[in-house]
């Protein structure tokens, strides 16, 4: 009778729950702070994800799987469990449980041949100190095609786990005693095996109710070691599980990802539409505009909208504000003649050139004629050409390029004296032609030059 009393407690404290959840569900229909703001396919980032659990119910040394069992009746005892649970995606979660409290059986139920059980022992009392498993746990259904909140969640659950209790027996005689002499506790492997039901109360809390089944490795959990089949026992219960995590981030587990597609669909139709009346409105705008800037009444090729002076004449030249260009004087002729002491400078210039050796670097002591030269073409407007040659010792393509570069270094330095560089060409021949014989130093000598030519 405690039993049923319990069972009926628990079963009336599952509806009152139901009923308030079906109100906190009303209650909390604000999107503000039930729905999602995240998007699709954008990871787990924007949920809760961790979540605790309490829960109460009834141990029994059974299971819904049927199976023999080593004592002809069970009886159902309270129980008590704890989990951590991380979910990974809608429909996959990983949780850690513990579960603790008492199971018990007795052989006051004759066997099916009306005969009483050929057993040495009266009943057994095994005490669950503790059972700590790691489970997957998988939302059967997690897309509501109907409604865009899941109000019910259908969770099936398997993993494994290790547990540890006493079992302590009672003999014909009603002799107590351990079934371990020295009371230590026996740990075992188990493979839990459950289902459930989950109801959402409201964002962060949701009731849990479920049903477990574990498959013991072993047949000591009732302290008679009997066989074939292993022990097992059940767990019935009822609890609440609480999301953690800040409370405008939806649950993981709770979310319908069809709405929150949904969602963002209609988002960002109504964006487009804002987008795309916006970009009407600028065109409109701009050809507005467009038609102000473009418009030329005296075709001058300035549009009236700048055009300074209107009703120009075709075919006149025109500014940026369409005004009449000045006429440009025409300038005077100015004869150049180069002179015996313009040549003379430039001689001297072409006698005192030197390079180091086997580069384009002029030396300093070069400098001062060369300073006459730019002066002087500076003065008068003159004209120069730049030749350089080289002999024919190395390679003639690198004695092609270090012709021009020894060329381009006199240009550079009468340019840096304040020379017209548009006035000075600068070319390299190589050793393609020479003066004297490269067969003799002296011949070599003189092969290697820059000419100076003014015009």
């Amino acid at each position: 009778m405690k039993n049923l009393r319990t069972l009926s407690f628990l079963a009336g404290a599952s509806v009152a729950l139901l009923i308030g959840s079906t109100s906190a569900q009303a209650q909390n229909a604000n999107p503000s702070t039930s729905s999602s703001n995240n998007t699709v396919f954008n990871g787990a980032s924007g949920f809760r994800k961790w979540s605790i659990g309490v829960n109460g119910g009834v141990l029994a040394p059974v299971a819904v799987t049927g199976g023999s069992n080593d004592f002809t009746k069970w009886n159902v005892s309270y129980g008590y469990g704890a989990y951590v649970k991380y979910q990974i995606i809608h429909a996959l979660g990983i949780k850690a449980n513990f579960t603790g409290g008492q199971i018990t059986g007795n052989n006051d139920n004759k066997l099916g041949n009306g005969q009483p059980p050929n057993s040495p022992y009266k009943e057994f009392t095994t005490k669950l100190n503790w059972s700590g498993a790691l489970s997957a746990e998988v939302n059967v259904f997690t897309i509501n095609w109907l409604h865009r909140k899941n109000f019910v969640q259908l969770y099936a659950s398997v993993g494994g786990g290790i547990a540890g209790y006493k079992p302590r027996l009672t003999d014909l005689s009603n002799n107590e005693f351990d079934y371990k002499a020295n009371g230590d506790a026996i740990k075992e492997f188990f493979i839990p095996v459950g289902a459930g039901l989950k109801f959402k109360l409201n964002d962060f809390m949701n009731l849990d109710l479920g049903y477990t089944v574990h498959y013991v490795d072993g047949d000591n959990l009732d302290g008679y070691v009997k066989g074939p089949n292993k022990d097992k026992f059940s767990y019935g219960y009822a609890g609440l599980e609480f999301s953690l995590g800040q409370r405008i981030k939806p649950q993981l587990a709770w979310t319908n990802s069809a709405a929150v597609a949904y969602d963002e669909l209609v988002a960002q139709r109504d964006q487009l539409r804002l987008e795309v009346d916006a970009a009407k409105q600028e065109t409109a705008q701009l050809s507005s505009q467009v038609s102000k800037l473009t418009t030329d009444s005296d075709k001058d090729g300035v549009s009236d909208f700048f055009d300074k002076c209107p009703d120009t004449p075709e075919g006149t030249k025109v500014d940026g504000s369409g005004c009449e260009l000045p006429k440009p004087p025409v300038p005077e002729k100015v004869e150049i003649r180069v002179t015996e002491e313009d040549n003379r400078i430039v001689r001297e210039a072409i006698q005192n050139l030197e390079f180091e050796t086997g580069k384009a670097s002029i030396k300093p002591y070069s400098y001062p004629p060369l300073d006459r030269v730019a002066e002087l073409l500076v003065k008068k407007g003159l004209s120069l050409k730049l030749s350089g040659h080289t002999d024919n010792t190395g390679n003639a393509n690198k004695n092609l390029i270090l012709s021009r570069q020894r060329a381009e270094a006199v240009k550079t330095y009468l340019v840096s004296k304040g020379a017209n560089p548009s006035k000075i060409e600068a070319v390299g021949y190589g050793q393609t032609q020479p003066i004297a014989s490269n067969k003799t130093v002296a011949g070599r000598q003189k092969n290697r030059r820059v000419e100076f030519t003014l015009y």
